[in-house]
């Protein structure tokens, strides 16, 4: 009967510790899969922003195309169109794409 107890509690721990094993793979595989990537785009994005100038054609997030006229910490005015007088201020975080006026 001694034997019989302690290969069940040696059976409970090494159960515990495959358990765990697991839970560390999968943490480290979220990390990998999910954060790491989402971190390296905010990144892009945050560079992109810090590194946009005055005459920068851009793409909002809704698809719009436009020429940045003003810059401000958090907000830029932007001109649409081949029309001067349309001068819309919006945020820096709705813009996707700038394509640099020196590409052009």
């Amino acid at each position: 009967m001694y034997l019989l107890t302690e290969t069940s509690e040696v059976s409970a721990g090494m159960g515990w510790g495959l358990m765990i094993f697991y839970i560390v793979i999968i943490a480290v595989a979220m990390y990998f899969m999910a954060i790491r990537p989402q971190k390296k785009e905010q990144k892009r994005i945050n560079a992109m922003l810090a590194d946009l100038a005055v005459g920068d054609c851009i793409v909002t997030t809704g698809g719009f195309y436009g020429i940045v006229i003003d810059i401000t910490d958090e907000d830029v005015i932007v001109e649409f169109g081949s029309n001067k007088n349309c001068r819309i201020p919006m945020k820096k975080t709705a813009i996707a794409e700038v394509e640099k006026a020196d590409a052009q």
